[in-house]
């Protein structure tokens, strides 16, 4: 299985925070793979990617039950809902993250020649 890592190993990996990892726990996002003996969560490898996969989804603005279902395709586990022609799922899965990037370039370049016209009042004070 391999390493086991507590809560706060597995935040640092992700850059998630303590309370975004128990959050995707109490929602079914993730589960711990274990509890050490005082009941602390512990983590493994297989875990942590879980945990990007999810940190992928967020900023392309997929909802809980969107996740819940892309996780079952991609990454399914025990008990996993069982996701109904998970190939047409996936294909408008990737079409909405494709919508999604667009967006968020949109914003990036928006937000590029903003900080360049503040750079270049900057420069010239």
């Amino acid at each position: 299985m391999g390493e086991r890592m507590q809560i706060g190993e597995v935040a640092e990996r992700t850059g998630l925070s303590l309370r975004t990892i128990r959050y995707y726990e109490e929602v079914g996002l993730v589960v711990p793979s274990a509890r050490s003996q005082g009941g602390f969560r512990l983590y493994t490898d297989p875990d942590v990617e879980r945990l990007e996969l999810i940190k992928g989804m967020k900023p392309l603005g997929f909802q809980l039950d969107e996740m819940r279902d892309l996780l079952a395709i991609l990454d399914p586990v025990p008990g996993s809902p069982e996701v109904e022609d998970p190939q047409r799922r996936l294909a408008e899965f990737s079409a909405t993250a494709e919508q999604s990037c667009q967006k968020l370039r949109t914003k990036l370049r928006l937000a590029e020649k903003f900080t360049a016209m503040l750079r270049e009042r900057v420069d010239h004070e």
